[in-house]
């Protein structure tokens, strides 16, 4: 005999992806003895404890992430790695699914649902949770400016923190602006101050830890002229952006962070390069260990060109020991 299911639990599964928990199925009038035949017939598998899909074989990534949220309880959202893989503020599944509810809530996990087939639930507290909560996308998440600012303070280190807000920003899912609003509404945060400066860098077109350390230590340490961001070059009918153009005296200075530069996307930075002198902008090139460990240098080389090309000021010394203004 075929089941049938209350209008409510079949809007619910097609929204859920075919997946129910016993407290919605009590939530909408249906009693929840249903349950057990079809475990039993094996019509419908348990993914987490009261957490049910209505069909057999694999679920699907989308299917266990509400039955991960549902685990959890009403008013829980999908957060932290697990909210910026929906959003695609990372590009990667985690072996795991993050899960913020409110502090009053408890959710104990059995044996089983941690070291079972299925991903293995983190859960967080947040007394925030009501605000940070998005209001309509499913499954329920949190706000993409909360999940950056999340990822951000449980980063281990500045510049990693700094990476969260130029790859939510640069791949244009939330704006410097709101990111700061988000802000505002928390009173505990690690590194305020740097945070608040980076994103006003961010606002001004930087959007990578890259290009924030070239700014920070390399272009205002030492006092050279302020480039353009992202600036856009047209030559040929092609148009390209370059990373920091100082256009009055006609040089860029790219950067690139990755450690191992693949051949086709060397011979890319090549092509960029000569198109460039084609339009008759000087090029200077530098990578992560450059611009990190010898920004003095880097300051004095940038320099160098630019007083050829036209620059008339002089560079000031970053602290003791720097040796860019010297040379």
């Amino acid at each position: 005999m075929a089941l049938k299911l209350s209008p409510t639990c079949q809007e619910l599964l097609e929204l859920q992806h075919g997946v129910i928990a016993r407290w919605q199925i009590a939530q909408a009038g249906q009693g929840v003895r249903l349950v057990d035949p079809q475990l039993h017939n094996s019509r419908w598998q348990a993914l987490y404890r009261g957490v049910y899909a209505t069909f057999t074989g694999q679920p699907t990534r989308i299917a266990l992430l509400w039955a991960a949220v549902l685990r959890a309880g009403p008013g829980a959202a999908l957060s932290y790695d697990t909210a910026a893989e929906l959003d695609r503020l990372i590009d990667k599944q985690g072996s795991c699914i993050h899960v913020t509810v409110g502090p009053a809530r408890q959710v104990t996990l059995s044996g089983y649902e941690c070291h079972g087939s299925v991903p293995k639930i983190i859960v967080h507290r947040s007394a925030r949770l009501d605000q940070a909560r998005h209001p309509a996308r499913t499954p329920p998440r949190t706000r993409i400016e909360e999940t950056t600012l999340d990822l951000v303070q449980a980063s281990p280190r500045l510049d990693q923190a700094l990476a969260w807000l130029a790859s939510a920003c640069g791949r244009r899912l939330t704006t410097p602006q709101l990111l700061l609003s988000s802000m505002a509404a928390r009173p505990r945060l690690r590194w305020r101050v740097e945070l608040i400066g980076a994103l006003t860098d961010v606002s001004d077109g930087i959007h990578s830890v890259l290009e924030w350390h070239y700014v920070r230590d390399v272009e205002r340490g030492h006092g050279l002229p302020r480039a353009k961001r992202q600036a856009v070059s047209r030559v040929g009918g092609r148009t390209r952006y370059l990373d920091n153009h100082y256009r009055e005296f006609g040089v860029a200075v790219e950067l690139d962070g990755h450690a191992a530069h693949p051949v086709a996307a060397r011979w890319r930075d090549i092509r960029r390069d000569n198109a460039s002198a084609e339009a008759g902008i000087v090029t200077l090139r530098y990578g992560w260990a450059d611009v990190t460990a010898g920004p003095c240098r880097v300051a004095a080389e940038v320099a160098q060109v630019l007083r050829r090309q036209g620059w008339q000021g002089h560079l000031r010394s970053c602290g003791p020991g720097c040796a860019a203004a010297s040379a």
